[in-house]
């Protein structure tokens, strides 16, 4: 509207502009939402495994391995048992836009999905033995996204993190990027069609450094002296 009654005024169709008393709207940056490594840590560390409860460990475990992979909810919940090569250490993923990827899986990723697959998923089957979805609810159900992020956001609440379930896969694309890899492979890990979707991580990082910048040297400060 501003450009197009410019134009009008530019041209004397009309005498005045009536947008110049308009403010335009504040446009966001399309920065993604990350956490630090020590704060994804502490949500995960929250979560107490040591009682041996069923739920617990499959949360612990399907939380882990959206930050050891970079999941999507939608991609999480869709996995089947198949869909990991425990021997390769793989997970087959089944992404946005149909695209099929490959992700390594960790360490702490494994040993928590194999306590899973051994001593917590059979006995949330019950009798729905005839399931392949890798994780499932207490009744042996396919979860759902608002299950999956309601059991997240008691854990933040917990902890005090300010976070939700897409934060761990923007975290665990920031904690990359930050670790020295290249946008290509980020690109693939987190199945994006498109890298300039990849680049925006590249943005925040050069936020984050920006924000270094003005909070601890003397040129980025008002000098009080």
């Amino acid at each position: 509207l501003h450009s197009f009654f410019s134009y009008l005024a530019e041209i004397s169709y009309i005498q005045e502009n009536p947008t110049l008393l308009l403010d335009s709207p504040k446009v966001q940056d399309s920065y993604f939402k990350s956490v630090s490594y020590d704060e994804v840590d502490t949500i995960l560390q929250s979560i107490d495994i040591s009682t041996q409860d069923p739920l617990l460990i499959r949360d612990r475990a399907l939380f882990e391995l959206i930050y050891s992979c970079g999941l999507r909810i939608s991609e999480l919940i869709s996995l089947q048992v198949s869909a990991y090569k425990e021997k390769e250490r793989l997970l087959f993923i089944q992404g946005k836009g149909d695209i099929q990827r490959l992700s390594p899986v960790g360490e702490v990723a494994h040993e928590l999905l194999t306590l899973y697959l051994e001593k917590s998923r059979p006995l949330l089957l019950h009798n729905h033995i005839h399931n392949h979805t890798l994780f499932v609810g207490r009744r042996g159900n396919k979860l759902t996204r608002q299950a999956v992020s309601k059991r997240f956001a008691t854990y933040c609440d917990a902890c005090g993190v300010q976070a939700s379930v897409h934060t761990l896969r923007h975290s665990f694309a920031s904690h990359l990027i930050r670790g020295g890899a290249d946008l290509r492979s980020v690109q693939e890990l987190l199945g994006h069609k498109d890298i300039r979707t990849t680049q925006i991580y590249i943005h925040s990082q050069t936020e984050d450094m920006y924000q270094q910048y003005r909070t601890y040297h003397p040129d980025g400060q008002k000098d009080d002296v």
